[in-house]
C-alpha cells in the first residue's frame, strides 16, 4: 500500500513534477469551494490536503486527485448557515463512515450499473461545469456590481489565459522533461511578475497563509437530537461523494487502459473524511479536472496524489506569498485545457448512429449535472435509462402457439416476463377458446419479479374458471426458486419434460 507506485528516478521526477502541478491548480478550487460552502478559506485548503493525500495513500485508484469539491459544497450551505461550522466538521467525519461501511460491504460495484450514455452525459455535464467556474474569473466588482471585464483589463486575462493553453497544446512537441501544465503557469507568472502586468492573482481570492491543521473533535452535542441535524446532510454528501469518485475512477480506467478498486476507492474516501472532519476540513471527494490534470502531465501512481497534497501543505506554511502571485489568468488557462480534454466531442459525433432514448439520457444528464448537482443527475439518467430499458423490452414478449400429439395447446413464450411486460403477456392467451389442457413453454422466457408471478396467477385463475388446466414447463432455476418463495401465490402446474431435465414435477 505504501510504496506509491514508484520504482525507479525517472518514475519519481514525473510524479512529483506533476503533484506540483495539480497543487497549484488545486489552490484556487479549494478556496473558492470554502466560500460556495460559507467557511474560511484554510477550511478548504485543509480538507484539499487530508482529503488528497488520505485517499491518495488508501484509495482504490492510483493517479486519482481528491480534494474539495464544488458538489458537496453546495451541499454544506445550508448546515452551516443553519448551525455553524462545527456541525460541518461532525457531518463529515459521519459521511467518512458511512463511506468506509459502504466500502466493507463492497457496494462500490453498483457503479456498474450506471449505464454508457450516462457516463458521457456526466463527463461532458461536470466539462461544462469547470468551465462555467472560470467564467467568473472573468468578473470584476465595479461600486459593488458584478460585471465582466472589459477593454485592457479584458484583454490581458483573456491574452495570458491563451499564452498558458498555447504552452500546454505546443510544448510537449517539443519535450515532455516537465509537465507543460507547470511549465505554463510558470512561464506566465514570471512574465506577470518580470514585467510588472496589472492582472488578477491567487492572492486576490484570499490569503492562503496559516499553519499546521490541528486535531479537533467536533465542538457539538454528542445526542440523538445532533444526529437528526446532521445524518441527513452526511448521507447526501456520502453518497455525492463516492457517485463523483467511483466514475471519476471508471473514466481514468478508460483513459489509462487500467482498473481501480471501486469498494478499496470507498475506504480510502471514508478514510479521508472521517479525518478531515477532525482535522477542521470541510471534506471531498475525487476532482475530475485535477485528476485529468494528473494523468496528463504523466502522473499515473499513488506518488503524485501524496505530492500534491504536500505541496499544498507546503505553499500554506511556507510559500503562501509567492502562491499568491500567481496570475488567475494562468490557472483558468489549464482548466480550459481541462475542459476540452474532459469533453468526450465523440458523442457528438455519434448522435445521429445512436439510438434516440440514449441521446437523450446522454443529453439530459448533462443538463441536470449542470442545474443541479453530479449525484442526482445520477440517478436521474439511472431512473430514465432503466425505464426505457424496461419499456423496450416489454414490446418483445412473444407466444408461438400449437397443438402437441396429446391434444394440449403449447404456448411457446419469448423474451422475459417482469413488470413491464406482464400486459402484453396477459393479452396473449385466450384461456375461453383454448383446449382443456394447455402448457406454457418457459424455455426461451424467464419469470424476474413479483409482477410476473402475480401475472402468471391471474392468467391460471382465468384457465380455472374456464374450467382448464395450465401447466408449467422448462422453468429455470431461478424462476421456481420465486415460484417456491411465492408459495400458494400461484397455484399452476409445473411439470417435467422428460427429454429437458432442468424442469420440475411438483405440483402446487
Amino acid at each position: 500500500m505504501f510504496r506509491l507506485g514508484c520504482e525507479n528516478r525517472i518514475c519519481v521526477q514525473n510524479e512529483v513534477l506533476s503533484g506540483l502541478t495539480v497543487a497549484l491548480a488545486l489552490v484556487p478550487e479549494a478556496v473558492a469551494f470554502a466560500f460556495v460552502a460559507g467557511v474560511e478559506p484554510l477550511v478548504g485548503l485543509y480538507a484539499a490536503f487530508m482529503v488528497g493525500l488520505l485517499a491518495s495513500i488508501f484509495g482504490g485508484r492510483p493517479g486519482m486527485i481528491s480534494g474539495a469539491t464544488g458538489s458537496m459544497a453546495v451541499v454544506m450551505v445550508a448546515l452551516v448557515a443553519n448551525h455553524g461550522v462545527e456541525y460541518l466538521f461532525a457531518a463529515v467525519v459521519l459521511a467518512g463512515l458511512i463511506q468506509i461501511l459502504t466500502g466493507i460491504l463492497k457496494l462500490g460495484k453498483f457503479i456498474r450499473i450506471v449505464p454508457h450514455p450516462v457516463m458521457l452525459g456526466f463527463v461532458n455535464g461536470l466539462a461544462i461545469v469547470i468551465f462555467l467556474a472560470q467564467l467568473q474569473h472573468f468578473e470584476v466588482e465595479v461600486d459593488g456590481v458584478t460585471q465582466w471585464m472589459t477593454g485592457e483589463p479584458m484583454m490581458i486575462f483573456a491574452g495570458l489565459t491563451i499564452l498558458t493553453m498555447a504552452i500546454i497544446h505546443f510544448l510537449p512537441k517539443l519535450t515532455t522533461a516537465i509537465p507543460s501544465s507547470l511549465a505554463a503557469i510558470v512561464v506566465v507568472s514570471f512574465m506577470v511578475v518580470g514585467l510588472n502586468i496589472d492582472t488578477n492573482t491567487v492572492g486576490d481570492l484570499a490569503s492562503i497563509e496559516g499553519g499546521l491543521p490541528q486535531f479537533h473533535i467536533p465542538d457539538v452535542a454528542f445526542t440523538f437530537e445532533t444526529l437528526k441535524i446532521i445524518f441527513p446532510y452526511a448521507f447526501v454528501l456520502a453518497a455525492i461523494g463516492l457517485i463523483e469518485s467511483l466514475l471519476t475512477l471508471t473514466l481514468i480506467d478508460e483513459v489509462t487502459n487500467t482498473r481501480g478498486r471501486g469498494n478499496r476507492e470507498c475506504v480510502g474516501q471514508g478514510i479521508a473524511n472521517t479525518a478531515t472532519g477532525m482535522f477542521g476540513g470541510m471534506g471531498g471527494c475525487a476532482m475530475i479536472g485535477q485528476s485529468m490534470i494528473n494523468i496528463s502531465s504523466g502522473g499515473h501512481q499513488r506518488l503524485s496524489g501524496v505530492s500534491a497534497a504536500l505541496f499544498l501543505l507546503a505553499f500554506i506554511l511556507f510559500t503562501s506569498s509567492l502562491i499568491e502571485q500567481i496570475p488567475m489568468a494562468a490557472l483558468v488557462g489549464v482548466m480550459f485545457i481541462v475542459v476540452i480534454g474532459t469533453f468526450e466531442w465523440s458523442s457528438l459525433r455519434i448522435f445521429g448512429k445512436i439510438p434516440k432514448h440514449d441521446a437523450f439520457v446522454l443529453i439530459l444528464v448533462s443538463g441536470v449535472t449542470v442545474a443541479t448537482d453530479l449525484a442526482m443527475a445520477v440517478v436521474v439518467g439511472v431512473i430514465v435509462a432503466a425505464l426505457v430499458f424496461a419499456w423496450e423490452h416489454a414490446k418483445h414478449i412473444n407466444v408461438k402457439s400449437y397443438i402437441d400429439d396429446n391434444g394440449s395447446k403449447i404456448y411457446e413464450l419469448n423474451g422475459p416476463l417482469f413488470f413491464g411486460s406482464v400486459k402484453n403477456f396477459r393479452e396473449l392467451f385466450q384461456p375461453e377458446n383454448d383446449p382443456d389442457d394447455v402448457i406454457i413453454e418457459f424455455q426461451n422466457s424467464r419469470v424476474t419479479d413479483h409482477s410476473a408471478i402475480e401475472a402468471i396467477d391471474s392468467l391460471a385463475e382465468r384457465y380455472i374458471k374456464a374450467g382448464k388446466k395450465l401447466h408449467l414447463r422448462h422453468l429455470s432455476e431461478e424462476c421456481k426458486t420465486l415460484l417456491d418463495k411465492a408459495g400458494d401465490l400461484v397455484e399452476v402446474n409445473r411439470m417435467e419434460d422428460p427429454n429437458y431435465h432442468v424442469a420440475d414435477d411438483k405440483l402446487s
